[in-house]
């Protein structure tokens, strides 16, 4: 979807490029995007507006900051550079930094080394806390026996780790506490630092090329493209997490509902959340690769009750954590397309007796 607010409410539909109560066009992270309110999650976008430049390192831009900017239909899995594109769009989570591609890419960050600078009686100057940890999207810590948690962590610096196996260092520069049925889902504006020239930019930029919030999540992905049974999975790593930028699809997917952490009637989401990813990037033969064009509408729902069908369009797809159980021809390709090396895994889709037997989540397009 396109770039929804932090207080997205559960069942929606939307259109990336538009945004409001009823009906309405607002600006969003990852374009335009057009939203009407009801009880399903349905989503398109269209072009990415423009993106003004920020300073730049020579003639480089510090492109470490996402851009989220491919769209709800688009293609990124966490920001369109350091950390992924979009939901609907090609990114999965944000983009690269300095433009080097996934060599230059935030991969994902470390608990352990993690800084804090004390100015109270506690402890002075910068000490290292012996532990971290998230609950939700909420760190908590210790240090000296000392439970850190919440806003406590605003500056605190955490090393994270590049596509090509460096590391830079980050900071958080300041933290929003979730409210409402989102209460659990804090939002943190994080900057690195630019080891060329020691200065700190943001991670994640919205399209206007402004400072974008990223919520924190346990664990990491991989954000290769076409990679049988690796580009875009997740990894249950207990010494990482990921910042995902808003406007991309990992905090999309939070957005929908589809919060990680949590559980509806004793069904964990985990695996929803991770198939969504999947559904957003129109990842169908799992492994990384985006099909989605930009515009596109789409409807999901499940079987828990975190997103509703509302919508009479044809179906789509099956997704699980793993890409598309199913598609059809009437996907949001608009092209034919081949999974050589992961092939359907069954060949009626769209059932509702799906749903017991792997399928976690069904789309649909007009």
């Amino acid at each position: 979807m396109c770039g929804l607010p932090a207080k997205w409410p559960l069942h929606t539909v939307a259109r990336d490029g538009v945004g409001g109560v009823a009906e309405g066009w607002v600006m969003r992270a990852s374009g335009w995007c057009r939203v009407v309110v009801a009880a399903v999650g349905v989503v398109a976008c269209g072009g990415e507006a423009p993106v003004s430049q920020e300073e730049q390192l020579g003639q480089a831009e510090a492109a470490l900051g996402v851009r989220n900017g491919s769209n709800l239909n688009g293609s990124n899995l966490n920001g369109s550079n350091l950390n992924g594109s979009n939901l609907n769009g090609s990114n999965l989570n944000g983009g690269e930094l300095n433009g080097q591609g996934l060599a230059r890419m935030l991969v994902s960050v470390n608990y352990a080394g993690a800084k804090l600078n004390q100015k109270d009686g506690f402890a002075r100057g910068e000490v290292r806390l012996d532990r971290v940890w998230l609950q939700g999207s909420v760190f908590h810590g210790r240090f000296r026996g000392r439970h850190l948690s919440g806003l406590d962590f605003e500056q605190v610096r955490f090393k994270g780790n590049l596509g090509n196996g460096g590391q830079v260092e980050l900071r958080v520069d300041s933290i929003t506490p979730g409210s409402g049925e989102s209460r659990d889902v804090w939002t943190y504006q994080v900057s690195y630092r630019e080891p060329a020239d020691g200065r700190w930019y943001p991670i994640c930029r919205d399209t206007s090329g402004q400072p974008a919030e990223a919520i924190a999540v346990a664990g990491r992905w991989d954000y290769r493209q076409g990679v049988p049974g690796q580009g875009g999975a997740k990894y249950d790593d207990s010494r990482t997490f990921t910042f995902a930028c808003e406007g991309a699809a990992i905090a999309k997917c939070i957005h929908f509902g589809y919060k990680p952490w949590a559980s509806v009637n004793g069904v964990s989401l985990a695996a929803h959340h991770q198939a969504c990813t999947r559904l957003i990037r129109a990842d169908y033969c799992g492994d990384g690769t985006s099909h989605t064009v930009n515009g596109q509408w789409v409807n999901l729902y499940d079987a828990v009750g975190v997103q509703r069908d509302t919508e009479s369009w044809a179906v789509e797809a099956e997704w699980d954590t793993e890409g598309a159980r199913c598609f059809t021809d009437h996907n949001r390709a608009r092209a034919p397309v081949s999974c050589p090396s992961t092939p359907v895994r069954q060949t009626q889709c769209g059932s509702e007796a799906s749903f017991s037997t792997g399928t976690l989540i069904h789309s649909e397009t007009p």
